[in-house]
């Protein structure tokens, strides 16, 4: 099935407020609760392992209830409207600091954080989820894919750049008013995307499917748990995604601090930040048109390669010359231009593995298998903060002074050899393991065309025999009308 352009882009746009909440989180937040409220690093980083915790179960389970969703505006984009919105509400006050002080500050905090995770899973799982369901066509896929991690990349690059520069302008002198008004305004573009994605782009009416084909696919949550651990290939998507996913949360969580502290050149982190995010839109446009002539495996590959020296290349330039813009360029080329093939590359990859799920189990859950990412991202996020976090608080880190030299290195090895071990594991997993390419893929592809056929098929002749029935009642009762 063919998309229009209308379509594709407006799906898109939905990525772009929801990854500029997640970049102002995912970016700033720790330093935010540490620099700016004055919160312990060691109890934030354990507060991020504990939120997602809960994910573990929280995710799963609201994979199951969109599956388990019927409407006549389809199954997805209630939740993404309704998510958007509570997200929106809690994303505000987690960055709105209120006149508490000691324990009840620390309990305030924890309490927006884990229901900001809670509210942004509502609206993520089904977000991704629609792809699948979009179009089965594989380049049409791989187009598709692509577009949301471009606006994705765009929020990101927005808010990593320019994301200090906004909470100075908006908070003149005060952060805490910044960052507040910061969070605002992000929450607004939000709820805009998130309407011009519900509104332009269409899916299959559930409310009215058959009432025995609703009974079938409604699902339970030990079937949610049973559908994960039977899909070989989500497994193997869990690891890849996992690792990437680390190596990116590492780098994102420890940016300012490591440019701030490590090198001493803060201005460095929007130079990073801002080339970092150009290279992982090349990267992700790129994508389609060397997957074409190269092929996904061979690409993924390059994507998991470029990156590793390019991190050698921030660990060289930030001991030996920490003000040379040109070596951080070219090491942010390197690393996010390489993460953009490994992230357009995992996004066709789990609409692949909703189509094994399919051709292994029988049937088709999209939201279930795609809520495994969402879990992937903020479990990466949470082990990426907890690091950070204890790190950080063992290593002796004392918030806005200069720092120890073992402080320093401690900072050095989390942003670069730390990330070089992720990606490293990301490529052997998929090498290993993954077999969702070539002959096979087209293998399951052909079988499920093969059976949506028959289902068809049979369909068509219930159909006409349901009429040959109503046809031959209707003919009777005239002929016993006559005698």
């Amino acid at each position: 099935m063919q998309l229009t352009a209308k379509a594709k882009y407006s799906y898109g746009i939905g990525a772009l407020g929801k990854d500029l909440v997640y970049g102002i989180v995912g970016t700033y937040l720790m330093i935010y609760f540490t620099d700016t409220i004055g919160l312990a690093p060691a109890f934030v980083g354990t507060l991020f392992l504990i939120a997602r915790i809960w994910d573990t179960v929280n995710d799963p389970m609201m994979g199951m209830v969109v599956d388990n969703t019927r409407t006549k505006w389809g199954k997805f984009r209630p939740w993404i409207l309704i998510g958007t919105i509570i997200n929106a509400i809690v994303l505000f006050f987690l960055f709105k600091k209120p006149d508490l002080d000691g324990l009840p500050l620390y309990a305030y905090f924890s309490v927006m954080y884990i229901l900001w995770g809670m509210t942004y899973t509502i609206m993520d799982i089904p977000y991704w989820s629609m792809i699948p369901s979009l179009t089965q066509d594989k380049a049409e896929r791989e187009k598709v894919a692509v577009i949301p991690r471009i606006f994705a990349s765009i929020g990101g690059l927005t808010i990593g750049t320019f994301g200090l520069t906004f909470v100075a302008k908006l908070g003149q002198g005060n952060d805490v008013k910044g960052y507040e008004s910061l969070a605002f305004i992000i929450a607004v573009i939000f709820i805009v995307s998130s309407l011009i994605t519900c509104i332009n782009v269409k899916e299959p009416s559930t409310k009215t499917a058959d009432k025995t084909t609703k009974k079938a696919e409604r699902v339970t949550l030990k079937q949610t748990f049973k559908i994960i651990g039977q899909n070989d290939q989500l497994k193997v998507f869990i690891g890849v995604v996992l690792c990437m996913n680390l190596m990116l949360q590492l780098l994102g969580g420890m940016a300012l601090y490591y440019f701030k502290y490590a090198t001493g050149n803060e201005g460095m982190f929007k130079i990073y930040n801002g080339f970092a995010g150009f290279a992982e839109i090349g990267g992700l446009l790129l994508f389609p048109i060397l997957a074409q002539k190269i092929g996904r495996q061979k690409l993924f590959k390059v994507g998991c390669f470029v990156p590793v020296i390019g991190l050698i290349g921030l660990l060289v330039s930030g001991i030996w010359a920490p003000d040379n813009a040109l070596l951080v360029i070219l090491s942010a080329l390197l690393v996010r231009g390489g993460g953009g093939f490994v992230l357009a590359s995992t996004t066709v990859m789990l609409a692949d593995v909703v189509d094994y799920g399919e051709y292994k189990l029988g049937t088709r859950n999209e939201s279930i298998i795609f809520s495994c990412q969402t879990l992937l991202v903020k479990s990466a996020s949470a082990f990426s903060g907890w690091a950070i976090g204890v790190g950080l608080q063992m290593m002796g880190y004392v918030a806005n002074q200069e720092q120890s030299a073992g402080t320093i290195m401690g900072m050095r090895s989390l942003m670069t050899i730390a990330p070089i071990i992720f990606i490293v594991l990301c490529f052997a997993i998929y090498k290993k393991y993954y077999k969702l390419n070539g002959d096979f893929h087209e293998e399951v592809l052909n079988e499920l065309e093969a059976r949506n056929n028959l289902k068809e098929l049979e369909a068509r002749n219930n159909l006409k025999e349901l009429e040959a029935r109503h046809h031959s009642g209707v003919e009777l009762k005239g002929a016993a009308v006559q005698a």
